[in-house]
């Protein structure tokens, strides 16, 4: 074959594979784009990241605001470290990714319980569908009638009143004891506090008399508060709640200036832009104000919480501070 021939017969074949590859590379990013949307769990199945996701995923679908199914996928290990992780060296620009939090989330980073080198600025926090809060919960037949009875008792002998919650010395239910217990001017690291592996434990050693009061959640009590068989004697809410809970008091309106609210969320990676990051932030809100899912969240036994976006991300940088100096207080750490 001639020279000139055999030039055209490769620029040719050279044109050919260039269009193939662009062709492979452009129907990837086209089935990259069009990815389900997935809520990554960072736990097992079963438990609270899991109800956050499904939250998210049933409620989008059924109203209509995403177009395929969201997958719901789990990712456990340290706490919630292993999904951080992930997402901050892996899917960091995975515009199609959420993952579940909680203010445990928060409270395991003011901690450094993500590792030293994982802030909270690591990724970006988009928004929250519901929360709980915290309850200062006693037998019917306790013999504090009131807040102000119970931590009198404890500031006259913080080892007399035997307390219990769902975690051990630092997690949520031990802080709202903690926290209780500093806002009298008691030393936390003085209280009898007993451990359990979550909170139905230490509610049936409540109801069993082994311990005296249980640091839980408002809405996991609504089963024992309808029986009569428990006494609330505070809400750690910023303010009272409605339906079966109006009759409970503040913390706050009986002079004790404690909140802890547990909110269910997400955050997404770092690299995502502002466009996608935005987007789900404003489907998230959407969400939050329709009629079918004010029932999916009621149903799962959460509060209205309405914060998303930038408004959302300084909510959790502001939690996670107040928690460094809280942590430093309680002397969990230095």
């Amino acid at each position: 074959m001639p020279q000139n021939h055999m030039s055209k017969a490769k620029g040719l074949q050279r044109w050919l594979v260039a269009a193939v590859t662009g062709g492979a590379l452009l129907a990837g990013a086209v089935q990259a784009q069009a990815k389900p949307p997935e809520c990554i769990a960072p736990a097992k199945p079963g438990g609270g990241y899991d109800l956050t996701c499904r939250l998210a995923a049933n409620g989008l679908q059924e109203a209509k605001l995403i177009d395929e199914p969201m997958m719901v996928s789990y990712m456990p290990g340290g706490i919630g470290a292993v999904a951080y992780n992930h997402v901050t060296g892996v899917r960091d620009d995975d515009p199609n990714l959420i993952v579940a939090a909680s203010t445990g989330a928060a409270l395991n980073l003011a901690l450094g319980k993500f590792g030293i080198k994982h802030k909270v600025d690591d990724v970006r926090w988009v928004g929250a569908l519901g929360v709980d809060y915290g309850a200062v919960v006693v037998r019917k037949d306790a013999p504090w009638n009131n807040l102000d009875e119970l931590m009198k008792a404890l500031k006259k002998d913080p080892s007399s009143v035997v307390i219990g919650a769902g975690g051990t010395v630092g997690s949520q239910d031990w802080m709202k004891a903690a926290l209780m217990a500093k806002a009298d001017e008691v030393d936390p690291r003085k209280l009898r506090y007993v451990s359990f592996e979550g909170g139905g434990e230490a509610l049936a050693a409540l109801l069993g008399e082994h311990i005296q009061v249980f640091t839980g959640d408002l809405a996991e009590l609504k089963p024992q508060l309808d029986s009569g068989e428990i006494r609330i004697l505070a809400a750690l809410s910023e303010e009272r709640m409605g339906g079966p809970y109006a009759d409970i008091p503040t913390a706050k309106e009986q002079g004790y200036d404690v909140e802890w609210p547990i909110w269910r969320g997400y955050y997404m990676g770092p690299d995502v832009s502002d466009e996608e990051y935005q987007a789900w932030a404003d489907r998230l809100k959407a969400l939050s104000e329709t009629e079918s899912f004010a029932k999916l969240r009621e149903g799962r036994g959460l509060f209205p919480m309405a914060k998303f976006g930038e408004d959302f991300h300084q909510y959790v940088k502001d939690q996670v501070a107040d928690f460094q100096q809280l942590s430093k207080e309680v002397g969990l750490t230095q």
